[in-house]
């Protein structure tokens, strides 16, 4: 694996991990304030079989019904934060709702998107219950955390609590084909898997939102880690896992890896959104006793990881020098072999970098001149806005180092060219409201915004 990658991902765990407490999450060990009470009874057996799954076991788990209420509650709750929007049906035709966490919920803007998905494999479903204490925890610590505070203002935070319903109302892995989700994904090394019409309902609705929303990064929330069947060799899933935290590749041309038609590959590949697959909780079914502990184990990591999006890397805009418009140019950074788009909207792109490295940044665009600059990341984020010429022009490359790169879209750019110009055009609607002024005896209170700052002279 390339050492870019290990560096990406050692970003991840470090910005996302580093709040855990000292013992292993959801396995034991003391409160995060260190008062004991009952988190260290959580400690397992890896070796004691998973109990089946029993009515009483599933006591106090959210129906779907039970959760569909509980994903609009959180938007009647918190309607200025927050929108509640379906992303398609499941095959037995229950809605896939997501949350939007943003202080402008529903709007286009510069900011980078982070999703979360839970209940992939339908037996799997700590996921379903702490995104949904996810979303609550946020609407209710908005203005009053300042984690919290940032995550809402400066990014756009989607979270589908169940990608599988029809799987959890069956307590089964697999949805109501009995198709395992996390191997319905087109996959790079075996085609047979890009026919979309044999792609399930589920799996659709998942590549139709990253296609629509433009996310950066992703997590997914899974229970028992399916990597213990791999390394063990043998035919049968095992009863106990591991707390892992997996991500591209899962699949390899030489067939060395478990996972072929996995969500997070197609992620990376097709979207340009860097995905994550977590393994919460070392049994599918946790006593639902045991929730509100895995959710206080996890919360930091999952608040950590989603603000990592604004804490570091490289966000900026690519603009046309003739025009001065955003355009959804292209963004690469050299040793690292995936490329992203920027947005159509405003030309924004936002790219996950381990700090402590200085990077080759390039921008490119069909019918302009590619542009390269580099960068060191530091502890805070770069800002860096590329605008581009046309062939056979000089581009420019505009450094605008701020703390968040989420104001983008509010910095008026002049090119240097036409400064004159429109200085020239001001002073003259400045003399003409002069004479107006004097020729009238109207009182009308004139309101007037200040300037927006220019970054690009």
């Amino acid at each position: 694996m390339a050492i870019s990658r290990r560096r990406l991902l050692s970003l991840f765990l470090l910005c996302a991990f580093s709040s855990l407490p000292a013992q292993a999450a959801a396995r034991g060990g003391s409160h995060p304030s260190g008062t004991g009470g009952n988190y260290g009874s959580f400690l397992r057996n890896l070796l004691q079989d998973n109990p089946m799954v029993t009515e009483e076991l599933i006591h106090g788990y959210m129906s779907n019904s039970e959760l569909e209420i509980a994903v609009h509650a959180i938007g009647s709750r918190c309607p200025n934060i927050s929108r509640i929007y379906s992303i398609g049906k499941s095959v037995n035709g229950v809605t896939l709702w997501v949350i939007e966490i943003s202080d402008k919920p529903g709007q286009k803007e510069a900011e980078p998107a982070f999703k979360y998905v839970g209940n992939v494999h339908g037996d799997e479903p700590v996921g379903r219950e702490v995104l949904i204490k996810l979303a609550n925890w946020l609407c209710d610590n908005y203005l009053k955390d300042p984690l919290a505070t940032l995550i809402v203002e400066n990014m756009h935070l989607h979270i589908l609590p169940t990608m599988n319903p029809d799987g959890f109302a069956l307590r089964r892995r697999g949805n109501a084909n009995n198709v395992d989700l996390n191997r319905d994904f087109p996959d790079q090394f075996f085609p047979i898997n890009d026919e979309i019409n044999y792609r399930q309902p589920e799996t659709r609705a998942i590549m139709n939102w990253v296609k629509q929303e433009h996310f950066t990064a992703s997590a997914s929330l899974h229970g028992l880690s399916a990597v213990i069947k791999a390394i063990s060799g043998n035919g049968e899933a095992p009863h106990q896992g591991a707390l892992v935290a997996n991500y591209p590749w899962d699949g390899s041309r030489d067939q060395r890896y478990p996972i072929y038609g996995g969500m997070q590959d197609w992620n990376y590949i097709h979207g340009g959104c860097f995905e994550l697959t977590l393994e919460v909780s070392d049994v599918k079914w946790p006593k639902s006793a045991e929730l509100p502990v895995i959710w206080e184990h996890n919360r930091m990591s999952m608040l950590n990881l989603a603000a990592s999006l604004v804490k570091t890397g490289v966000h900026g805009r690519i603009f046309a020098a003739d025009t001065g418009h955003p355009i959804p140019g292209s963004l690469t950074i050299k040793g690292i072999d995936s490329e992203i788009r920027a947005s159509r909207t405003y030309g924004d792109y936002h790219r996950m970098l381990a700090p402590g490295e200085n990077y080759e940044v390039m921008a490119s665009m069909e019918g302009f001149r590619t542009k390269a600059t580099r960068i060191v990341v530091d502890e805070k984020a770069v800002s860096l806005d590329f605008i581009l010429d046309r062939d056979g022009a000089n581009g420019q490359v505009i450094r605008n180092d701020l703390d968040y790169p989420c104001d983008h879209d509010k910095l008026f750019h002049v090119q240097g060219a036409r400064l004159e110009l429109y200085l020239f055009v001001l002073l003259i609607i400045i003399a003409l409201y002069v004479l107006f002024k004097r020729k009238t005896t109207s009182k009308f209170t004139t309101h007037r915004h200040s300037p927006k700052r220019p970054i690009a002279v």
